[in-house]
């Protein structure tokens, strides 16, 4: 009996899309079509690769008015927000644009005797493995410098968002990429580690959780495949007494929220400084009461359910703990609430990193704030994690915040600002977050390797 991927859509518990899961057999076929399709692509001109990607990514912009509407159903973004193609255009378009000169040959000696040099070569099949909370945007991450470089690429994308991978190669294919060059397919997780450990990629980047890093890794074990891996994420933010406190709390409530806290490199946990965490709290307390929780599909919406029912019911399940072991909870429950994937935002007082919702990754609309004495204490909470993706800093002292953010065990750091991705920068953590990093010229370094060139001339 042929097995099938279902895309539960968070609006109303409906199946919203299904598609049938391509057999081992048929995989390994498709695979090694992008290979041997992957060569003629590698020595097709930079430029003309180029033209063919941003070509996709226009193209993608152009169904941008069906893309709304199926991200709500798919993951319960409110269609107010738009969508996802600005950040796809410019992620894919900063890309295009360093692309000459972070491929370019590294000549070290062209003299009458010796030619020596260091090229950068694609690596063959990339293999995409994204999530579905940010689905185009965290995908564009891989996919386009990939393509770019020469590389062929295979996306596999989550089950949430089951239509997205489908969407994606189709404006890519149609706006002129070769149709074997950019795949995708529908696999489950055990067909996923039986390729990978049958060694049929050249590179595997993977976007997720902590444990389908690992078992990526151990699939991968012995194939001496390369690897990118950005896992789970526990994100703080710590204002300091100098803090422009009005844009430090509209900043980081929007960074703890915005798609339902569903966010990467989303603001899980704040700290302030003993003079300004009253008044902080309570205009974090005012921003978040004034949210409207609904259906997705509503302009007025501006907090849609969270993807999936489970993912709402771990929230709870670390606000109720935190609560019963002292903690205060500010947000009374919205009538929106249905104990369903509907969930209140919520902020919690009174909080302490003996408390799931302060260690573990929520990945939803919660955010436990505590007041702290000096950066001394901030910098020891703040690397109280396992994780590290990112830290935002608010302070107008631009020299202590570089000096902060050099302790601070982290990716990214950021200042007077949160929860945004520079392509300009590399996109990278440490930690349990994971390994390896995207986008700026070391995105092109990962999905490429050095090959070296020592020519004695006759």
């Amino acid at each position: 009996m042929t097995k099938k991927l279902q895309c539960i859509s968070p609006i109303d518990g409906s199946v919203f899309a299904e598609r049938e899961v391509m057999e081992r057999k048929y995989a390994k076929f498709n695979i090694a079509q992008a290979l041997a399709a992957q060569a003629g692509w590698a020595f097709t001109p930079l430029e003309e690769r180029i033209r063919l990607v941003m070509a996709g990514v226009e193209h993608l912009g152009e169904m941008n008015d069906e893309i709304v509407p199926e991200l709500a159903h798919m993951m319960g973004r409110p269609v107010r927000y738009g969508g996802e193609f600005g950040g796809v255009k410019e992620r894919a378009g900063y890309m295009a644009g360093i692309a000459e000169a972070a491929l370019a040959d590294n000549v070290i000696e062209d003299s009458e005797k010796f030619r020596r040099v260091i090229k950068r070569e694609p690596h063959g099949v990339v293999f995409v493995i994204a999530p579905w909370n940010y689905p185009y945007m965290t995908a564009i991450n891989t996919v386009a410098p990939a393509l770019i470089a020469g590389n062929s690429v295979i996306l596999k994308h989550a089950t949430q968002t089951l239509l997205v991978g489908e969407r994606m190669v189709r404006a890519f294919v149609e706006a002129g990429v070769p149709e074997l060059v950019f795949q995708n397919i529908f696999l489950d997780h055990d067909t996923t580690g039986a390729l990978i450990a049958d060694n049929n990629f050249d590179f595997i980047n993977f976007t997720g959780s902590v444990g389908g890093g690992r078992s990526i890794e151990r699939a991968a074990a012995g194939t001496f495949t390369g690897l990118g891996l950005e896992l789970g994420g526990k994100d703080p933010g710590y204002v300091r007494e100098d803090a422009d406190l009005d844009a430090a709390v509209a900043t980081l409530i929007d960074g703890a929220m915005y798609n339902s806290g569903q966010c990467c490199c989303g603001i899980e946990r704040i700290y302030v400084h003993n003079k300004l965490y009253d008044d902080f709290v309570a205009k974090a307390v005012a921003i978040v009461r004034n949210y409207k929780l609904g259906n997705p599909l509503d302009p007025a919406t501006t907090l849609g359910p969270m993807a999936h029912i489970r993912f709402a019911n771990e929230v709870r399940a670390q606000v109720a703990e935190a609560v019963k072991a002292g903690a205060t909870a500010h947000i009374e429950t919205f009538a929106e609430d249905d104990g369903g994937a509907y969930l209140t935002p919520q902020i919690l007082t009174g909080v302490n990193h003996e408390m799931r919702v302060m260690r573990e990754e929520s990945f939803g609309p919660v955010v436990g704030i505590m007041s702290v004495e000096d950066d001394a204490e901030a910098l020891e909470l703040m690397n109280d994690s396992e994780f590290g993706l990112t830290a935002s800093l608010w302070t107008r002292d631009v020299e202590r915040a570089e000096m902060l953010g050099s302790i601070i065990q982290t990716g990214t750091v950021f200042l007077n600002r949160a929860d945004y991705l520079d392509p300009g920068l590399c996109w990278t953590g440490c930690k349990n977050t994971g390994r390896g990093g995207a986008l700026s010229v070391i995105g092109f370094q990962n999905l490429t390797r050095p090959k070296s060139y020592h020519l004695k001339k006759a």
